[in-house]
């Protein structure tokens, strides 16, 4: 039986990440970049290294992100192909002493901006026929965080966003899948103390915390042909913490 997946051009897939400067975001443009894909990349403050076309973008403006995509089309020749929607925030606080306004942002900036981003790619998957979103939600999305409840919610929305679209684009060769990853190393919990390392590592069954270049693992995986057959899934890479969610 032939692959169902569509072939990649020579010149490699048209992959465009939100939030692809630094962390998360950057381990998964270097693993891209690495299997010959032409990789684009948004930021708000930190432009990327070289070897990307980096694209400034603020994820909460509809016109900035038509701009970003018409701006990737142009210097590519094309559609965007991959789409991985990783770029969020955090404003972190107890239930009553979170502002309104500290609410509704992480959500826009997590939730509403993954629909923006994924309805501008689909324009042109929709075309193709073919095309991958991946959508970087998070372990407490499903289990729950103290004092994040927004953060949360925009994560836990997340899943539910991504498996109406899989169902939605499924009969035009578009995959809509999740990465839900548990704690990363990266240069905000490198600021940490050995204490405050050894409370986050306590209640992960691995005992530490994953590499980003772990989950880019999981996002180049979902967007390869072994992963053709796969959407509205939810992939953990939490080292086991969030287990049974």
């Amino acid at each position: 039986m032939s692959d169902p997946s569509p072939a990649a051009p020579a010149a490699g897939r048209i992959v465009l990440i939100t939030g692809g400067s630094r962390g998360i975001g950057l381990a998964c443009a270097e693993r891209f970049a690495a299997q010959g894909d032409r990789v684009a990349v948004t930021y708000n403050s930190s432009p990327p290294p070289e070897g990307f076309f980096g694209v400034k973008c603020n994820v909460t403006s509809t016109e900035e992100v038509d701009a970003a995509f018409t701006a990737v089309e142009e210097h590519f020749g094309g559609s965007v192909e991959v789409l991985v929607s990783n770029a969020g925030v955090t404003k972190d606080g107890l239930l009553l002493r979170m502002s309104e306004d500290d609410f509704a942002s992480v959500l826009d900036a997590n939730l509403t901006a993954s629909y923006r981003v994924a309805k501008r790619a689909a324009k042109g998957m929709l075309k193709a026929r073919s095309g991958r979103i991946i959508l970087m939600s998070s372990v407490v999305g499903m289990l729950g965080s103290a004092g994040q409840s927004n953060y949360s919610a925009s994560k836990a929305g997340l899943v539910g966003f991504a498996r109406s679209l899989a169902r939605e684009l499924g009969s035009r060769s578009i995959t809509v899948n999740v990465v839900a990853p548990g704690p990363v190393e990266t240069d905000m919990t490198a600021a940490l103390t050995a204490d405050q390392l050894a409370n986050i590592t306590a209640a992960v069954p691995l005992r530490r915390m994953a590499q980003a270049a772990e989950i880019a693992g999981a996002v180049a995986f979902l967007s390869g042909p072994d992963a053709a057959y796969i959407t509205g899934a939810v992939v953990p890479v939490d080292g086991g913490l969030g287990m049974g969610h």
